[in-house]
């Protein structure tokens, strides 16, 4: 079987760390078994949906190099959900309700009070012609729902395992709305049967729906897709990550936070396996040891400390012609391996690199500390060309001259030199920064 998933958002908001954990995973998928990565926009809703979204879903997804086979936009195939509505609606299992959101509130709190689950009673089911008539002509406009049929549901899920619900403990599911627009648990499943979907990758919060939702693909005479659903994330407290949804979008984690999309996409699809989440260079190992099975029932938890720490360790690892574009987007025009081998490993984020080359170009405030060790290291600076052993054979030079080893020596030299307390081994650092440089901050000139 060749493997067909989807990923379908609804343009309604920006990609979110959920979202995006189950993007990947789809991805990862299909691309392991050579397959197909469809991305669907769910925007049968006009007035949440807005070509904004859409491009910027796009856009959090090329980044992150996610690539799909086949876009589609439902909003283009309206025609096509209600042409299924009318096949389920000549054979029965797609009548029309009449209650309004107002009514179905008093049953649903009159059945708490008795102490029975809410569920629709089915009372459209019960109204004649002529009363279905009436209600319409005083104005009302029905809903659809999907009649399910006795029996039991049941399936076996790719992380759950087999999971099973009596059709008589669900409702019969709304599937089109008063004013004619399908809701997704139609047109989602309209769409993944035509367009041949083997396997449906989603949350966990969607496994009540998938029972429905198999009925409903039996009365559409398609085939059942495989279902895997995944738990949801939580954060670092254990609370559902719902109230920080706009700190964790993608586009606030690229762009304010600075991280990078292999950091992310090692984080996210590790996360609730027992592999490690280690630093990666590219999305190949991902691909390669993937497998549904890795996966727990228990909801991992997102720690953004934890995203970051992992961010620092990619930058450790990354080989400077997979940043050398990024780096000179960010302003360091020229930049070199040179410069990137000796600041990456003090790197938290890429933008802090920006940092180092103002220090190795100047104009650099030297931090004076120690005036007669500054004036003696300036007088024994190494001539010709620099190279690593300048560093060490300097200091040497110094220790010998002043007596003075370890912080005592080396700090002053640091702060002179960079006007920081902190930063890249300065054996890299200094070839960088040049013998003109040095000498001149050395001296508490600006340079």
């Amino acid at each position: 079987m060749s493997v067909i998933v989807r990923f379908a958002p609804s343009p309604s908001g920006y990609l979110h760390v959920g979202n995006m954990r189950l993007a990947i995973i789809n991805w990862l998928f299909a691309r392991r078994e050579g397959g197909k990565f469809w991305l669907r926009m769910d925007d049968t809703d006009p007035e949440r949906s807005s070509p904004v979204y859409a491009e910027a879903i796009q856009r959090d997804l090329a980044w992150m190099d996610l690539d799909w086979d086949r876009y589609e936009r439902q909003s283009e195939r309206l025609a096509v959900y209600a042409a299924a509505a009318d096949r389920l609606k000549a054979s029965g299992r797609l009548y029309p309700a009449y209650e309004t959101p107002e009514e179905l509130e008093a049953k649903r709190k009159a059945q708490l009070a008795r102490g029975l689950p809410p569920l629709y009673d089915r009372a459209a089911l019960s109204l004649t012609r002529e009363q279905r008539l009436a209600i319409e002509a005083s104005g009302r406009r029905p809903h659809w729902r999907f009649k399910l049929d006795a029996g039991r549901i049941e399936w076996d899920d790719l992380i759950h395992g087999p999971i099973a619900f009596e059709a008589e403990q669900l409702g019969d599911p709304v599937l089109i709305r008063e004013d004619g627009r399908p809701l997704y648990g139609f047109s989602s499943v309209v769409d993944d049967i035509e367009f041949g979907i083997t396997h449906i990758v989603r949350g966990d919060d969607h496994i009540t729906n998938t029972a429905g939702q198999i009925q409903l693909f039996e009365a559409l005479g398609g085939p059942l897709p495989v279902f895997a659903h995944l738990p949801l994330l939580i954060d670092a407290d254990g609370a559902k990550l719902s109230k920080r949804l706009g700190a964790l979008s993608i586009a606030n984690l690229r762009d304010d936070e600075g991280i990078e999309p292999i950091t992310l996409a090692a984080y996210l699809s590790r996360m609730g396996t027992s592999d490690p989440i280690e630093p990666i260079e590219d999305l190949v190992p991902l691909i390669h040891e993937f497998e549904f099975r890795r996966f727990s029932v228990s909801s991992p938890r997102f720690d953004m400390s934890e995203l970051l720490r992992l961010n620092a360790r990619v930058l450790h690892i990354m080989p400077f012609d997979s940043v050398e574009a990024k780096l000179t987007t960010l302003g360091l025009i020229g930049v070199d391996a040179r410069f990137w081998e000796a600041v990456q490993a003090n790197l938290e984020r890429l933008r802090d690199a920006v940092t180092w080359w103002d220090v190795v170009n100047g104009p650099v405030q030297p931090v004076v500390e120690d005036e007669a060790l500054l004036r003696m290291a300036a007088r024994l600076l190494p001539p010709g060309e620099w190279d690593e052993a300048v560093w060490p054979q300097w200091t040497a030079a110094l220790a010998a001259a002043t007596g003075l080893k370890g912080k005592p020596l080396f700090m002053p030299l640091r702060k002179a030199l960079t006007g920081l307390d902190h930063g890249p081994d300065m054996r890299k650092l200094l070839p960088l920064i040049g013998r003109d440089r040095a000498a001149r901050r050395l001296v508490g000139e600006v340079a």
